[in-house]
């Protein structure tokens, strides 16, 4: 009986030390190897998390912190509203004045909450909604410390001056945010490379082109390193006038200035069609007598630019790809 007793004693024992191999075994599998011991992880393991994620800002803004993914997304930038959209980022609250078409979902006010003007935000309708994060261009900057006391509020403007990083910059921070990385590198690597097909196609032309703005009848002229300068800077195309002012305004300019510098090629921005209710005068104001003597008019070379992408959205995945094709036409 006493042989029997320590049999059944040592098989229990054996049993335990078993089992807990087995667990250990579930944590972490360890191979030996001519460097030492591996560690791998079992496919249960989960993934680091982003958060809590800190946010370093531009232009002395204060940095912000998101604990979590957000949930309640407030978004004044029409550029960053594009780049959500094309992720397939629910957003909350939407400015609702001169949405671009191709945005015009973000204009149902059943569907969406609206957050005031551009220029205007409605802090307490944004208060109202309690979001868990803001997003804000130049056009918001002056309103960010009262934005922020509401929510973490993010900067997602553009530098013109690095303007392929800082796009690429605020499209990578929102994959990184709502978890939409992978997408994001596919989107990019798409637009690297229709931008570096028209780099390649002006890299070798003569024809110099200029970029103007209309407004009322009036003019405004953008160089390199302006708003619109990713023509000249990214897409390859000549300039006509190298020293215009390259602030947000532009330099004003008259039809005769147009004609003394002669562009090859003419690139408008109907200001009026991007923000006026009423029929755009501008294409009636610029085919005028004086201009239609230049060798873009008379060449057939004047492209008026989709006013939504190019004055009001600016800076998304889905208006990027949009100037690349409008540019590319220029050169066909």
């Amino acid at each position: 009986m006493k042989k029997y007793k320590f049999l059944a004693i040592m098989a229990a024992l054996l049993l335990l030390v078993l089992a807990a191999c087995g667990k250990k075994d579930e944590a972490t599998e360890e191979t030996s190897t001519d460097t030492g011991t591996v560690k791998e992880e079992t496919p249960a393991a989960e993934e680091a998390s982003v958060f809590p994620l800190t946010i370093t800002q531009p232009n002395g803004l204060a940095e912000v912190t998101l604990e979590q993914k957000p949930e309640k997304v407030v978004v004044f930038d029409f550029g960053f509203l594009d780049t959500l959209d094309a992720l397939g980022v629910d957003v909350t609250g939407v400015v609702q004045q001169n949405v671009p078409e191709y945005l015009s979902k973000y204009a149902d006010k059943d569907a969406y909450q609206n957050i005031g003007s551009l220029k205007e935000p409605d802090f307490e309708a944004i208060h109202a909604m309690q979001p868990d994060v803001i997003f804000i261009s130049g056009r918001q900057a002056d309103a960010f410390e009262e934005l922020n006391k509401i929510a973490p509020t993010v900067f997602v403007g553009l530098d013109n001056h690095d303007y392929v990083n800082s796009f690429k910059a605020n499209t990578e921070l929102a994959g990184k945010i709502f978890g939409k990385e992978a997408e994001v590198a596919t989107a990019l690597e798409e637009i690297d490379t229709k931008t570096a097909e028209l780099a390649a196609k002006t890299a070798n032309m003569d024809e110099k082109a200029l970029i103007v703005l209309g407004n009322e009848g009036e003019l405004s002229a953008y160089g390199p390193g302006s708003r619109f300068g990713v023509i000249h800077d990214v897409f390859g195309f000549k300039a006509v006038d190298e020293g215009l002012d390259d602030s947000t305004h532009g330099s004003s300019v008259s039809f005769e200035y147009v004609l003394e510098k002669n562009p090859d090629i003419l690139f408008v921005v109907d200001r009026d069609a991007a923000v006026s209710e009423g029929e755009s005068g501008t294409k009636a104001a610029i085919e005028n007598e004086i201009v239609s003597k230049t060798n873009a008019a008379k060449n057939g070379k004047i492209f008026y630019l989709e006013p939504d992408v190019w004055y009001l959205s600016g800076g998304g995945i889905q208006s990027e790809k949009a100037k690349i094709e409008a540019a590319t036409a220029a050169v066909q």
